[in-house]
């Protein structure tokens, strides 16, 4: 019997129906949607419309031939009758044939395996070549995230025009009205300053925005333009009656503050500020950005300077919904489709900042819920009001947490929600606090007020009863604690002015006494804790999230990259392998400012997801490293990335051998690896983490072990491997040499041809292409000190390392001095109780194999710079020099000897340097007895190195640079 073919108008239809079963808010249409006028095609195949959004439109194809990319492209920038704006976003959709032969549509599309991509008007493509696979459920997924549009940025670039024009006439009003100014700042808890008139600007342009999308929801609330338009006289008038009508039914924390912010300033004033705002609302719906995610967080950060003192960032939202994607999908045992078993959860986020991460995990929660049957609008008010904690110590981010929010549901009112501003500094008790750094050893906090309780709130009434009040934050009470942490160090440093302040408590102007206390307060609060003091306040949020989550609840921290390799660090890694299980390490091996998941860092990162163990388990202490070729650029990328992890049966180990780790695709590009390892190197560190090639994870790991096992080949070469400590004594500390307050014998000059105590002591990259390097300063004795000098002296060696390996611009790892000489900062000296281990030491350093070694053991968290820490060094692995034969041992010194002079080509370029490649053929099979099969794998290896994002720095090869062999 031959099945009639259904028509593609009815094969739509059924699409259709059943993604509008799975898009709840939205209306999906399928076939017969009416195009503007002049389309060459009449109509979409499916039409996906929701208030305050831009439609997305599904162009469909059958069979193995059909292409609709064109077809999904002709529709974007595309009006579509009805619809207030054009397509943003198109999904191109290639279906079988098969489904068109189907007796039951319904069925056909539920069980086919689709093949997707989704392209942007401002002319992107995710995947950017190839297709996505999934079913129907992972394309609804896909659509909910295409709602936010990349034009978003956008809209941000055109509110902070808007802001920067509120501010220039705020400027001009403190001129007339000077006392006007400081009363405004007060209702932020700021100063007057320029960063708080733009604060003030965005307060404003905020409650517009999210008027505006109000607007569209309720028939009570006028559009923006009805109220401060170019035509409306008294535009103060209108937008207050309007607010006022708004605040009757709820939103205290957007509209409140605001409100009595207008009423502060003059009509004329107001009126002005108002007309440039309406115009600006106009400028950010043109670009999309009414619907966009948190517009206002996007500019935060060139807001204020008080977040760059504190050093706390803005995470990107395809970042934070990455974050919240892997952490959500670890709280187990949760009936997504029961409210009131997800109205119970507690999600908490201590460092709040403008609540990008808060709002990435409403959105899981939502997406869950509605997939699960449930309708997420009707979470709206537990969410906000029981669920999700917030905590920062400006209030200005918690307004803008608040905001952000709200938005998800603008049209569901809801009671108090928990977002609160901490109190910090000095109290007026005399007493200083920390903002959530209390919550170290306490379940309560001082909150200053509560952003959603008009009753606590800074805004209308809350401005007379904003007292401090103690809040309850239950230890052990939540199910996710969610942070990125600021990553300021608790250290007293220099500032411009030349007082000393202590970094991490130096912002809104706290005095250097004030500052001093509130350190003093931490260091009390964090004793016992994994908190690093002077390395960063990160790993004090860290100690609380752990104080915080539950057993069985999940933390997820987004922390600098050395977190997992920085030896300072070590408490942290234990915690970590100790507690917790599932757990998993994202990090991106880039270059840039792809290095990072915030704006604006300039350093690499990780996330750090895991489960706290629950009585009687027992940890696994090993992870999942998720190494990215780049961080994700959309929510579409970020949400695959997050089902290609959790659909990943089967991972590689660290111990395979060098197959490399499990692949992340992103369409027929290579989104990155996935690696399973173990956790027992916690002093050190977890090394897994900025790789592009996870090969080379497992090749150092055989090598540490003494096997040379190399890709491409079946051969394992036994290599006598230790820890340098084993064989040779790190110099003394530079600190100890020169700096007379630690009691530092010499003073730094520079260097004389028979100086009595030469130093190899700074870099200087021009002259250290070869083996042998001169002393760059000599060391003069200070009065009274010489028998000091001369203690120092016999720790004295002729070979440094080179302990801030710059890879894409130095060539040497290891150099060598005729004379011993002590080394300084950059090349600290190593001694060896026999001197011709001083060669081979040398030689096996600069070898390929050498610096592996050095690039494996370092932090690896600048672009290219392979950096040790005095306390790692140690541990670094070395070839065991004391296996060497006495006839090895002068074939090391005679290989020395062949190359002390050959220039060394710099070490990002190590595959194409000829001397190199002829160094490593003599360490390999002259000196160590290998096979040519051993040289030519390690030539291989040391081109996929090179490779590495943090190997070059993303500097650009010469056009000489080809392979040597």
């Amino acid at each position: 019997m031959t099945t009639r073919r259904q028509t593609e108008s009815a094969v739509n239809a059924a699409l259709a129906e059943l993604l509008q079963g799975m898009l709840p808010g939205c209306e999906v249409r399928g076939a017969r949607t009416p195009a503007a006028a002049g389309r060459p095609k009449g109509h979409p195949d499916v039409l996906i419309t929701a208030a305050g959004h831009s439609p997305v439109v599904i162009a469909a194809g059958y069979g193995p031939d059909a292409d609709p990319v064109a077809d999904a492209g002709g529709w974007l920038g595309v009006g579509v009758a009805g619809e207030p704006r054009p397509a943003a976003a198109a999904v191109a959709l290639r279906g079988r044939e098969s489904i068109r032969k189907a007796g039951s549509l319904s069925f056909a599309w539920r069980d086919a395996r689709l093949s997707y991509c989704i392209l942007y008007a401002s002319g992107a493509r995710f995947p950017e070549s190839g297709w996505l696979k999934g079913d129907i459920a992972d394309l609804a997924d896909l659509i909910a995230q295409a709602y936010v549009p990349p034009l978003a940025v956008d809209a941000a670039a055109a509110l902070e025009r808007g802001v920067d024009r509120v501010a220039n006439v705020l400027d001009e009003m403190a001129a007339e009205w000077p006392g006007i100014g400081p009363a405004i700042a007060g209702l932020l808890g700021m100063s007057d300053v320029p960063q708080t008139r733009r604060l003030v600007g965005a307060v404003i342009a905020d409650a517009l925005i999210f008027q505006e999308r109000l607007a569209g929801i309720r028939d009570a609330v006028p559009p923006v333009d009805l109220v401060c338009g170019r035509y409306i006289r008294n535009p103060e008038h209108e937008t207050l009656a309007a607010w006022g009508e708004i605040l009757r039914v709820n939103h205290w924390d957007i509209f409140a503050i605001g409100r009595d912010i207008l009423n502060r300033i003059p009509t004329a004033y107001t009126n002005r500020i108002l007309r440039h705002l309406a115009f600006t609302v106009g400028e950010v719906n043109n670009a999309g950005g009414s619907c966009g995610h948190n517009l206002t967080g996007r500019i935060f950060r060139r807001l204020i300077a008080g977040r760059r003192r504190l050093a706390t960032f803005y995470t990107l939202p395809p970042a934070a919904s990455l974050l919240a994607g892997l952490a959500v999908s670890k709280m187990a045992g949760i009936d997504w489709s029961d409210g009131e078993a997800i109205g119970r959860l507690r999600i908490g986020d201590f460092a709040c900042g403008a609540g990008s991460l808060l709002s990435a995990a409403y959105e899981q929660i939502a997406a869950r819920h509605a997939g699960a049957g449930g309708a997420p609008e009707e979470l709206h008010p537990a969410l906000m009001q029981e669920v999700l904690y917030g905590c920062d110590v400006m209030p200005m981010a918690v307004h803008i947490a608040g905001l952000t929010l709200a938005g998800r549901a603008p049209a569901v009112g809801f009671g108090n929600a928990r977002l609160y501003t901490l109190a910090y500094g000095r109290q007026e008790d005399g007493s200083v606090r920390i903002g959530a750094l209390d919550l170290l050893q306490s379940a309560a906090a001082m909150t200053r007020f509560n952003a959603g309780d008009p009753a606590q709130g800074a805004g209308s009434a809350g401005a007379e009863t904003a007292a401090p009040t103690v809040i309850d934050i239950p230890d052990a009470g939540f199910d996710l604690v969610i942070m990125n942490p600021p990553f300021a160090g608790n250290a007293k440093r220099r500032d411009a002015d030349g007082n000393v302040r202590n970094a991490a408590f130096a912002a809104f102007g706290a005095e250097i006494g004030d500052q001093d206390d509130m350190a003093a307060r931490l260091t009390e609060l964090a004793r016992d804790s994994c908190y690093l003091g002077q390395y960063g306040l990160s790993s004090a949020f860290a100690a609380i999230a752990d104080r915080k989550v539950r057993p069985g609840g999940v933390i997820a921290l987004l922390l600098p990259l050395n977190a997992l390799n920085g030896a300072s660090w070590a408490k942290f890694r234990r915690l970590i392998a100790g507690r917790y299980t599932d757990i998993a390490i994202v990090s991106i091996a880039a270059n840039s400012v792809d290095l990072s998941f915030s704006s604006d860092t300039g350093t690499a990162e990780c996330m750090v997801i895991a489960r706290r163990l629950v009585a009687g388990e027992e940890p696994t202490e090993r992870a999942q490293f998720i190494s990215l070729r780049r961080r994700p650029r959309n929510f579409a990328e970020a949400r695959e990335i997050v089902n290609v992890v959790l659909g990943s049966a089967e991972v590689r180990n660290l111990e395979d051998g060098p197959l490399g780790g499990m692949p992340i695709y992103l369409g027929d590009a290579l989104g990155g690896e996935i690696l399973d390892a173990p956790l027992v190197d916690h002093e050190n560190s977890w090394r897994m983490g900025r790789l592009a090639d996870a090969g080379l994870a497992q090749v150092m790991h055989s090598l540490a072990g003494g096997k040379l096992r190399l890709p491409d080949t079946a051969a394992a070469y036994d290599i006598p491997m230790t820890g340098l400590s084993e064989v040779g004594q790190l110099g003394v500390h530079d600190s100890y040499l020169t700096m007379a307050s630690f009691g530092g014998p010499f003073v730094k000059e520079p260097p004389a041809p028979a100086a009595n105590y030469p130093s190899l002591y700074s870099h200087s990259a021009g002259r250290e292409t070869r083996l042998i390097c001169e002393p760059d300063s000599q060391l003069r004795v200070r009065p009274g000190m010489e028998s000091r000098a001369l203690e120092l002296w016999a720790t004295a060696g002729r070979a440094h390392l080179n302990r801030d390996f710059a890879l894409s611009s130095q060539a040497l790892a290891v150099a060598f001095t005729e004379r011993k000489s002590i080394g300084g900062r950059a090349w600290p000296n190593i001694s060896f109780p026999d001197e011709r281990f001083d060669y081979a030491f040398t030689i096996w350093g600069n070898s390929t194999l050498g610096l592996l070694c050095c690039w494996w053991h370092s932090i690896r968290q600048p672009a290219s710079l392979a950096g040790m820490t005095r306390s790692v060094i140690p541990t670094l692995p070395t070839l065991d020099l004391r296996a060497l034969t006495d006839g090895q041992l002068a074939t090391a010194q005679a290989i020395f000897d062949e190359f002390r002079d050959q220039e060394l080509q710099l070490a990002y370029l190590a595959d194409a340097d000829a001397n190199r490649a002829l160094l490593d053929r003599r360490v390999l099979c002259d000196l160590l007895g290998f096979d040519d099969g051993a040289y030519q794998g390690v030539r291989r290896l040391a081109a996929r190195w090179c490779a590495e994002p943090s190997v070059s720095g993303g500097k650009k090869r010469p056009a000489w640079a080809r392979f040597a062999a």
